[in-house]
């Protein structure tokens, strides 16, 4: 379970809220709504008292441990050396011990084994994306928070994704996106940021309401027969 109680920051303005041990979320929210800051709270990256999880006090709770309960997945991949493989980064996210039966699994599962010995440094944007879900696949964390993992892919990457977001492939999630498609799709709660403040914490039906929509994107996009139209 994670709790957030009263994070007050020049970004944030008193975030409360909790997610059940078996809940996924998506947050929301439109460019600099605070979505990605609220995300390295969650996770300690922006240090606070704030948060716990598991019933722990976020601060309280050993480098070690933390990564074993909450992983953060940026938006986009900075690799430290240039010759590190996609192997190798992946040898690099196992925590306790490198799984070579489970990398050669990723690999395959995610349909990555043109790419194995390649230096990550050459990858295409979209590239770079897989190998970042790869690699939160083998880090294995309670929970995964991905910030705009889908950001430049094509269609039948994204469906993958979703496919591995929507199977126990991980354990809990957390995904901040710009897709409503894709956030409409998954069926996870909802979480609406609006400058730094939480407008909406709730069912996924109940956002995607027409009134909802209408309410938080300026009548610019409606749900017709179950399907997510922009008004153009």
């Amino acid at each position: 379970m994670l709790e957030i109680n009263n994070y007050k920051s020049d970004i944030l303005d008193d975030i409360t809220f909790t997610l059940q041990e078996n809940d996924n979320l998506i947050i929301l929210g439109q460019n600099g709504a605070g979505k990605s800051t609220l995300a390295k709270v969650l996770c300690n990256l922006i240090e606070n008292n704030n948060v716990k999880l598991f019933g722990q006090n976020i601060d309280d709770i050993s480098d070690k441990k933390r990564a074993e309960l909450i992983n953060y997945i940026p938006p986009k991949l900075e690799i430290f050396d240039e010759y590190v493989t996609l192997r190798e980064f992946l040898e690099l996210a196992c925590i306790d011990y490198v799984d070579n039966k489970k990398i050669r699994n990723v690999i395959k599962k995610l349909k990555l084994e043109k790419l194995e010995n390649r230096y990550c440094k050459a990858f295409s944007s979209g590239e770079n994306q897989l190998l970042l879900l790869a690699s939160s696949i083998m880090h294995d964390a309670k929970i995964t928070i991905f910030d705009e993992l889908t950001a430049n892919l094509d269609i039948s990457r994204l469906k993958e994704v979703f496919d591995i977001f929507n199977s126990d492939f991980l354990n809990q999630k957390i995904v901040i996106t710009h897709n409503l498609d894709l956030a409409y799709a998954l069926k996870y709660k909802i979480l609406y940021l609006k400058d730094g403040k939480i407008e909406f914490y709730g069912q996924n039906e109940e956002f995607f309401s027409n009134e909802n929509l209408k309410k938080f994107y300026n009548d610019t996009i409606r749900k017709i027969d179950n399907h997510l139209v922009v008004n153009l």
